[in-house]
């Protein structure tokens, strides 16, 4: 045993894992067996990932390592290995209780009057809180005594501390019951055993804690012991010895044992460790490996001067120029998140031009990472993010997603087309491309509002159209309609969803490793214990499952750039490359918002001794400035987001005042502007497409030709290039959907109950009660439908009274005007006793006006009765005798019928409609005059084909 604590640290110059494994092998490496019989404990399992990489790039070859220990981070997940739970222990420990079964029971104690998904996050919360209390060793009985002491809480933390200590009570026993203990509590035991085991005989070889920084009780106590072995070593990274950090700066961090002073300084929590292992920063050695050659050591005394705590920042005006250089450090700004993905891709392509140099971007940004990534592949690069993405970003997730919001809605169009054009449904065999044909018709079919609920509403949807493709498709979903019917377990939930997935995708579900990972969690979910009771509803389903696949991270598989890497700033802290990026420099980014806690109020957590809220900020501060150690350091910042415009990271803020400015990279912010930048662009002109006299339609409908002469490009990109807007799926109910369904009742209403005016309204009523009508439809236009329609019927028995019958509804008809064939759909023909036609037209709004009629911009109503004339409706016979318009408009109910006619004549009035259309036809069908672009904007007020005719680009510079 040691009287001198053997501690060490790696400066921030040098690469921790390679200059860790640089000092083993010059103190070990003369003898294999030496080398094999020691062990090194490191924090987690990236690590070790990390130091195996380190041993395999010094070896040259091959060679036996000694055992890489993970000690584990509960927040983390990570397991404790065999290594420390020897198999022969007299008194073994219960295993620990899975991640996700503890989540689950705790969300199963939560659920009570909250939702599923809302229990589960309050779970995760919960279970926060609770491994924070474990790992600092906080039994029930403090927290009673804090609680007890701090009787001036506001009501909502008396109620969750109320709540948390009922929940305390109660856990242990149902931990108990399944036999097994808390991941952190297993770890404090088997740490405190090795402490103790590791006194009473020491192991055989060397023992080296590396790279571990967490304070927690049991891993200082066992820090302490590894220190004080005869071989036993602790090294730390990148703590500031006093030739960087002043002793008086030191000393100002906090008082020994509490989390208090300087939570936000990046040496706060290694001074809290060292206190808990009992060992002065003055017996901190240099660990003597050589490590790679880095940024010289003067570039650390300037970051620790950066990062100083506020109460010493004064003496930044009286530092020399060296003790505030930060040479081989530089900073780009840019315009916004994508324009900094784009700088850093260019930095790190740039780099990949040298041979042999490595280089790395880290970000605590999965957006910026995933980004980045991407753009690189422009060039061929592979890169992926080392930190992974969670499972719900996957195909099989996304898909599993898909299903549960689809049986949420109850095969609501939306969600149905987006399970439908998953690119791993049908993706087996050689039924993909009829299966999209199949989704195709689908999607057109199911434009415009929301047919009934469930299968039975679309079986009826498309009875009339679309039933083959339909029939093919139903039976891989018929399984999600109804699937929350009633409440499910999750058993039930699982098992539904990899039924669902299986019909949809088949074995496509579970390939790769998110379809893995997708299957032994879906296969976890179907074990849980019937004690765990979390009830899954229709509102409940896609957030929860959600939720739990955000907690699943799949990580890349080997096969990326071997020089070009991601990391996270877990990734980032053990390992260095030649040219280094820290990406994301906005507040609330790097460093991260502090996570509330909405379990324990900050007093009560003061009072049992846990850290601030802040306390990971000070992490962050210390993955940074150990960042800021590589050779070459490119900082980087967006100053605006999706949403606002940002501000600065502290750490950027205080580099940059410290300085007086960090050198600016003003060459890439240039290259990131324009590398994208198609240059000088012309605005497009108006269209006039003039196409010859000989390709033009001869055949126009009476609706077009007011499109025509209003805005003649429009009438080109529909009659000729063929081109008609699409109705958005599960759309609102637009003006046009209310005029066609008012405009079926009055056909109904003619072809079934011959106009009787008792009979109008029931059928209004019956529109209205369908269950394709949103409510709020119903209640907003319902009452003004139903006036609107007594009052046409107090109309119709008007004209029953003098002799007026109705003869036709939505008859169709066409006549040759003039050389060309107008052809058209009337809604309504009469008879007046006399024998003359009236033609007559329903308007949900108000008709044209007079300048409208006079100027020949609403020639229909005059169209359609000189088809009427020229007997072009069949079984229709007789010289019109007048045209009206029917208007549903409130304001005008009164003054039905309207006749636009009635002034001048039904005879000059189809006179001048025919002339009209002369000069339209000869001009544009006959003729060769180009179909301009809003030609006559005031009667072009329909937007369809604006972006076609890229209006924003011409319309007011002509």
């Amino acid at each position: 045993m040691s009287d001198r604590p053997a501690v060490f640290t790696i400066p921030s110059h040098r690469s921790f894992a390679d200059s860790l494994v640089a000092g083993l092998l010059r103190r070990y490496g003369r003898d294999p067996l030496s080398l094999v019989r020691g062990r090194i404990l490191l924090p987690n399992n990236r690590a070790v990932r990390t130091v195996t990489d380190a041993f395999v790039r010094a070896s040259g070859g091959g060679m036996l390592l000694p055992r890489l220990i993970p000690i584990g981070d509960p927040e983390l997940d990570d397991r404790i290995g065999g290594a420390l739970d020897p198999i022969d222990e007299q008194d073994p420990l219960p295993p620990a209780i899975d991640p996700l079964d503890r989540l689950l029971a705790l969300a199963a104690m939560l659920r009570g009057q909250v939702s599923a998904a809302e229990a589960l996050r309050l779970a995760a919360d919960l279970g926060r809180t609770l491994d924070a209390l474990l790992v600092e060793e906080v039994g029930p009985d403090r927290l009673r005594k804090a609680a007890a002491e701090t009787p001036d809480l506001a009501a909502h933390w008396q109620v969750s501390l109320t709540q948390l200590e009922t929940i305390i009570g109660r856990w242990p026993e149902l931990l108990g019951d399944r036999g097994v203990i808390d991941l952190a509590d297993r770890r404090n035991r088997l740490l405190r055993r090795l402490a103790q085991r590791w006194q009473d005989s020491p192991p055989d070889g060397f023992t080296v804690a590396a790279g571990v920084t967490t304070t927690a009780p049991a891993v200082a106590a066992l820090l302490a012991r590894i220190a004080r072995l005869a071989d036993g070593m602790v090294v730390l990274p990148a703590l500031s010895l006093a030739n960087v950090l002043p002793e008086e700066e030191w000393d100002a961090l906090g008082p020994d044992g509490q989390w208090r002073g300087e939570l936000t300084h990046p040496q706060f929590h290694l001074k809290m460790l060292l206190d808990r292992i009992d060992v002065a920063r003055g017996e901190v050695q240099i660990w003597p490996g050589a490590g790679i050659s880095a940024a010289p050591a003067v570039r650390g005394r300037a970051v620790s001067n950066a990062m100083t705590a506020a109460d010493f920042s004064d003496k930044w005006s009286a530092l020399k120029p060296v003790e505030r250089r930060l040479t081989g450090i530089k900073a780009a700004e840019f315009h916004d998140p994508a324009a900094e993905a784009q700088g850093i891709a260019l930095a790190l392509r740039e780099a990949m031009e040298s041979p042999a140099r490595t280089a790395a971007l880290v970000t605590p940004d999965r957006m910026l990472a995933r980004r980045v990534s991407a753009l690189l592949r422009r060039w061929g690069i592979e890169a992926d993010d080392s930190a992974g993405r969670p499972l719900s970003e996957t195909p099989v997730g996304t898909l599993l997603l898909g299903i549960a919001s689809a049986a949420a809605e109850n095969l609501a169009p939306v969600p149905l087309l987006a399970l439908l054009k998953h690119p791993l449904v049908a993706k087996e065999g050689d039924g993909r491309l009829r299966w999209l044909d199949d989704v195709r018709a689908l999607d057109l079919a199911l434009r415009g509002p929301r047919p009934a609920a469930g299968l039975a509403g679309l079986d009826a949807h498309f009875a009339d159209r679309r039933g083959r493709e339909w029939g093919r498709v139903r039976r891989s979903v018929e399984t999600i309609g109804g699937l929350f019917a009633q409440p499910l377990t999750l058993a039930q939930f699982a098992r539904s969803l990899a039924d669902c997935a299986q019909r949809l995708a088949g074995d496509a579900s579970w390939r790769g490793p998110d379809g893995r990972m997708a299957a032994e969690l879906l296969a976890q979910f179907e074990a849980t214990p019937d004690s765990i009771a979390v009830s899954i509803g229709a509102d409940d389903a896609s957030p929860f499952l959600r939720q739990l696949l955000e907690l699943q991270r799949v990580r890349p598989p080997y096969g990326g750039h071997p020089r070009l890497f991601i990391w996270g700033l877990l990734e980032a802290r053990l390992q260095q490359a030649d040219f280094m990026v820290l990406g994301g420099l906005n507040e609330g980014v790097w460093p991260a918002a502090p996570a509330p806690d909405p379990w324990l109020a900050p007093k009560i957590r003061s009072e049992l001794g846990l850290p601030d809220l802040e306390f990971r900020i000070g992490l962050a501060a210390h993955d940074f400035a150990s960042a800021l150690g590589a050779p070459q350091v490119l900082i980087t910042r967006a100053r605006r987001d999706a949403r606002s415009p940002t501000i600065a990271s502290r750490f950027w803020l205080r580099l940059q005042a410290m300085t007086g400015g960090v050198t600016r990279d003003t060459r890439l912010e240039r290259l990131a502007a324009v590398i994208d930048d198609p240059g000088k662009t012309v605005p497009a002109d108006r269209p006039r497409p003039q196409p010859p006299a000989e390709a033009r339609p001869r055949r126009i409908s009476v609706t077009s030709v007011d499109r025509l002469k209003g805005d003649p490009f429009a009438f080109y990109a529909q009659a000729m290039l063929g081109l008609r807007p699409l109705d958005p799926v599960d759309s609102d109910a637009s003006a046009k959907w209310r005029g066609i369904s008012v405009h079926e009742v009055f056909e109904q209403w003619l072809r079934e109950d011959e106009c009787d005016p008792a009979r109008l309204r029931p059928r209004a009523e019956a529109l209205l009660s369908g269950e394709s009508i949103h409510p709020m439809l119903r209640t907003l236009w319902g009452p003004r439908l139903l006036e609107a329609v007594d009052s046409l019927a107090d109309l119709e028995r008007r004209n029953r009274e003098s002799g007026r019958r109705p003869l036709v509804a939505e008859a169709k008809g066409e006549a040759e005007i003039d050389g060309i064939t107008v052809y058209g759909r009337v809604d309504r023909i009469d008879r007046t006793d006399d024998g003359r036609l009236v033609i007559l037209d329903y308007k949900t709004g108000a008709p044209p006006g007079a300048r409208a009629l006079a100027e020949g911009f609403a020639l229909q109503l005059g169209l359609l009765a000189l088809i009427a004339r020229n007997d072009g409706f069949p079984g229709v016979h007789g010289e019109p005798g007048d045209v009206e318009y029917w208007s549903l408009a409130r304001r005008l109910l009164d003054k039905n019928p309207i006749r636009p006619a009635r002034e001048v004549g039904i005879g000059d009035f189809l006179e001048r409609t025919r002339a009209h259309f002369r000069d339209a036809a000869k001009r544009w069908l006959t003729g060769s005059e180009p179909f301009t672009a809003k030609l006559n904007p005031a009667y072009a007020p329909y937007g369809d084909y604006d972006q076609l005719m890229r209006l924003e680009e011409w319309y007011g510079r002509e």
